[in-house]
């Protein structure tokens, strides 16, 4: 009895919320109330007044549309979102924006709504605790046991994300990773009949997942056995297809697409209360039965963080080494020492810096114990895998090599989870044109602050006779117009020391590296002053005339067109502008300092010119997509010259 009351409590309070907001999803919330109630209250592992507890169950709702859902199982399990902030949801600063956000309210484990996003962000949950669990426990003390839980909508599981993602957690055989798939057959056009009618179910026995139906969405005690069910299956992630209403409690409208994303109106939410038995009770306003039971519940739910608790102060007397260094990966601080050691700064030799990052990854590696990371099938490009570490394989766990498969985007989705999840610092790689593939879950991680590295190797044209599909002049532009994230283009290995400093020591946003294929000479000036994002790596004579802005592959260029621009009588400054961000950070009198205001300023950037006039008069660069050709070629038919740079250069002065 008292679990339909709850299950109705979670039905009515999203119910009203979205109708205060007059905006919102109802549809998803009253059809999935029971099998969320079931999981939070019966089977999840969770302490609501510790939602940061290591060890408790992961809750991502992939459907993050449905955000009123979450929201109403926060406030009735006492998280600390008070019913105050359910009638302010969808409004400017409240803690209940429109879809659920990582950071911003506790208790959100993950920002979703983008379908398809939570569920490989799910399998990077997963994949972590399988990694953590191999590294720390022992056979008494399994310090990190816990299981992932997702639950997603039709929309979810017609994105390619899932499939791409649910394929690597099937071959990873991640038996604690769980999904709860409210089937309704409801999409924002109308029957899912119109575009989806593949059996789910079989697509993930393809995949090699368990697969679990419940044919009511309101059987309470069906949804659990099929929660305990997914549980006891180890070598398998589960499905579990729960057949459920949408809107179910609205007679008039539940079943139809016209309750999935629009406020019931005021009749709808008069006759869902008649339905919970709610009539005459004001708007929010949870019977004190209710919240007397639950507030019982959440007792009970956080005496398994006191268990837990108990335990690992006897895990730090029987393995106190083991105890210091799960503090330490879960700190998330970087091995300042090392980073500041000649060791890390004096590196430096004429190479690709995709080559150069490999080796800086790889000094990393014997000092940062928790990296965690790969490649979308392509780390022998990349110099992207650490060479004294094993791949994580289903029958290998202890590996810190991932192998993502040609999928890019369940990969950077993927660290996105794994890098949420705590005690690990996740990175992935690929080649710099495929952050197309890339970009939705770049802009999450940098929406929720995530200190993921990416490393984009083949930056330009440089590329060569792979041609214009593969030469990504349009990208640098697109991830530097994306807020919270920081691109370094590094000119050498020592400018890519400096970008790794970057990505280790950040803890508010991703981090990505844009490397060469092609080799870079030394550069004689670069230094640690790459971490200002630009400095002077050639410095005019007398008086500059002319201050030339580069990056990456193209400093070198600027560095041999400021000796010639010399020989003419112009007396150039060469800037190596490795991270706009970065540098945009730093004092106006830096700022002023190293660009010389009322100097003319010529940029050279071997990618589109989009942005570059917020720092230069003018801009060298690509106005077309590149071409087959080897990539010395290239650079001297798109005008990546000596003679180019001092024609412009003249052109600019009006010399």
């Amino acid at each position: 009895m008292m679990d339909t009351k709850v299950i109705n409590a979670i039905r009515v309070i999203s119910a009203e919320g979205v109708q205060a907001a007059n905006s919102g999803h109802p549809g998803l919330p009253l059809g999935a109330a029971p099998m969320a109630y079931t999981l939070w209250s019966k089977v999840m592992k969770h302490s609501p007044g510790n939602p940061d507890w290591h060890n408790r169950d992961r809750f991502v709702l992939s459907a993050g549309h449905g955000s009123m859902l979450i929201y109403s199982l926060l406030n009735l399990f006492e998280y600390g979102l008070p019913m105050e902030e359910i009638k302010n949801f969808r409004q400017f600063g409240s803690k209940t924006p429109g879809h659920p956000e990582y950071g911003h309210t506790k208790g959100i484990e993950i920002s979703t709504g983008p379908l398809g996003q939570g569920l490989a962000n799910a399998v990077g949950f997963a994949m972590a605790e399988t990694r953590l669990a191999a590294e720390f426990n022992k056979p008494e003390f399994p310090i990190v046991d816990h299981y992932t839980f997702a639950l997603s909508g039709d929309g979810c599981l017609m994105e390619g994300i899932s499939y791409e993602a649910a394929s690597l957690a099937g071959t990873l055989k991640l038996g604690k990773l769980i999904l709860m798939y409210d089937s309704n057959k409801i999409s924002i056009e109308g029957s899912t009949d119109l575009a989806f009618t593949e059996d789910v179910g079989m697509r993930f026995e393809a995949m090699h997942w368990q697969v679990l139906t419940v044919e009511d969405g309101n059987d309470v005690a069906a949804i659990q056995e099929a929660l305990e069910a997914a549980k006891a299956e180890t070598e398998k992630p589960s499905i579990i297809i729960v057949k459920t209403i949408i809107g179910f409690g609205v007679a008039s409208k539940q079943g139809s697409h016209k309750v999935h994303g629009s406020p019931l109106g005021d009749d709808g939410v008069a006759e869902l209360k008649a339905f919970a038995g709610w009539e005459g009770k004001a708007p929010f306003d949870v019977p004190a039965d209710i919240r007397a039971f639950l507030k019982d519940e959440v007792v009970k739910l956080t005496e398994k963080e006191t268990e837990w608790n108990s335990l690992f102060k006897e895990y730090e007397k029987a393995y106190p080494e083991l105890a210091t260094a799960y503090k330490q990966w879960f700190s998330g601080d970087a091995p300042m020492e090392f980073l500041e050691s000649d060791e890390f700064w004096n590196y430096s030799e004429a190479t690709a810096s995709r080559s150069s990052s490999g080796k800086v990854l790889n000094k990393l590696a014997d000092v940062v114990p928790n990296l965690f990371g790969g490649s979308a099938d392509l780390s022998p490009s990349n110099n992207s895998d650490m060479k004294k570490r094993d791949s994580f394989f289903a029958d290998q766990r202890h590996g810190s090599n991932l192998h993502f498969g040609v999928r890019e985007h369940a990969m950077t989705a993927i660290v996105n989870g794994i890098q949420a999840h705590g005690g690990l610092k996740a990175y992935a790689a690929t080649f710099f044109v495929f952050t197309d593939y890339m970009k939705p879950a770049i802009r999450l991680a940098a929406l929720m602050k995530l200190p993921v590295t990416y490393i984009l190797t083949h930056d330009s044209i440089g590329v060569g006779e792979d041609g214009p599909t593969h030469q990504p002049v349009d990208h640098l532009p697109m991830l530097r117009s994306i807020p919270n994230i920081q691109v370094i283009r590094p000119a050498d290995a020592r400018e890519v020391s400096a970008a790794w400093y970057v990505a280790m020591t950040t803890k508010d946003c991703p981090t990505a590296l844009v490397l060469t294929r092609q080799n870079l000479r030394e550069l004689e000036h670069s230094s640690r002053e790459a971490l200002k994002g630009a400095y002077v790596i050639s410095k005019e004579k007398n008086k500059a005339d002319l201050v030339l802005i580069a990056t990456g592959s193209e400093v070198a260029l600027a560095v041999d067109a400021k000796e010639a621009l010399l020989a003419e009588g112009i007396d150039a400054r060469v800037v190596s502008m490795p991270c706009q961000e970065i540098f945009n950070k730093q004092s106006d009198e830096y700022k002023r300092s190293i660009l010389l205001e009322g100097v003319p300023k010529l940029a050279i950037e071997a990618a589109s010119t989009f942005g570059w006039h917020k720092y230069a008069c003018d801009v060298i660069g690509m106005e077309d997509f590149g071409a087959s050709a080897p990539g010395e070629v290239l650079f001297e038919a798109f005008g990546f010259t000596v003679d180019n740079v001092v024609t412009r250069s003249k052109k600019l002065l009006k010399k």
